[in-house]
């Protein structure tokens, strides 16, 4: 069996290796995440820079992997995602020229939880997600939001404003200025500073209430209609609300 074939198993089959495989993707850029958090409070540290060269290699592997099975490979590579691989790649295995990029590692996450076979999968095995994608997806943009400005803010800060001296300051500015709270406490320095937080209020606040709409919002699953093509559908739908046509959504009955 060629390496390609053997990739396109791991990747796309969507058998029970490859459901596996999508899953330990899912936990690993979620453990970056925490790592990047984490490893902020060591830096320069030597093993953070080991733990870094060995997860830089296995984003290579995993990139290249995605390469190899693409049907447009030069899409793949160059494309916004593979993009944001490569900026992530620079920043575990060349600390000192990518260390600025690190909050980007974050966007794996989301690159993985936008990927249609995982999507199907997670709609296949979990019935929580199937019934609340919507919510799911609109805390996790969410918390990627809060994540991201979290560490611009502590990238273009910290040792230039004495109110940012780690990400604990810096995740606290964010929460408090996205939810208008705004103590005042801690402020962010200069013209880049005061755009930020206005970026933050905007978009923040945005997402935020976005969050609270689907959530005390009465649950839809989605589900094109082959008729009209509506696409959102109560739970126990039969009939589409717009054509009238009848669906078969998959559920697991009256509980």
């Amino acid at each position: 069996m060629s390496i390609s074939s053997s990739l396109s198993r791991l990747y796309e089959d969507g058998g029970a290796t490859s459901r596996g495989y999508g899953y330990f993707l899912l936990v690993f850029d979620g453990a970056m995440v925490l790592y990047v958090i984490i490893s902020s409070f060591f830096v320069g540290s030597a093993v953070v820079e080991i733990v870094d060269f060995l997860l830089g290699i296995f984003v290579v592997f995993d990139f290249a992997a995605r390469i190899i099975v693409s049907r447009n490979r030069l899409r793949t590579a160059f494309g916004f995602w593979g993009l944001a691989d490569m900026i992530v790649i620079l920043s575990l295995l060349a600390p000192i020229a990518g260390e600025g990029f690190a909050f980007l590692r974050v966007v794996r996450t989301f690159r993985l939880l936008r990927s249609y076979h995982l999507l199907r999968q997670l709609r296949t095995d979990f019935v929580f997600f199937r019934r609340h994608e919507a919510t799911v997806f609109a805390g996790i943009n969410l918390a990627l939001f809060i994540f991201v400005t979290t560490a611009l803010v502590f990238e273009t800060q910290h040792g230039s404003n004495p109110d940012i001296k780690d990400y604990a300051d810096a995740l606290y500015f964010t929460v408090t200025t996205l939810t208008t709270t705004g103590f005042g406490d801690v402020t962010l320095s200069g013209p880049s500073g005061r755009f930020l937080s206005v970026v933050i209020m905007i978009f923040g606040v945005s997402l935020f209430v976005r969050l609270i709409q689907v959530l005390f919002r009465p649950p839809k699953l989605e589900y094109e209609c082959p008729e009209c093509g509506l696409f959102l559908h109560e739970t126990d739908a039969i009939h589409c609300k717009h054509c009238g046509h009848v669906l078969h959504i998959r559920t697991e009955g009256a509980s």
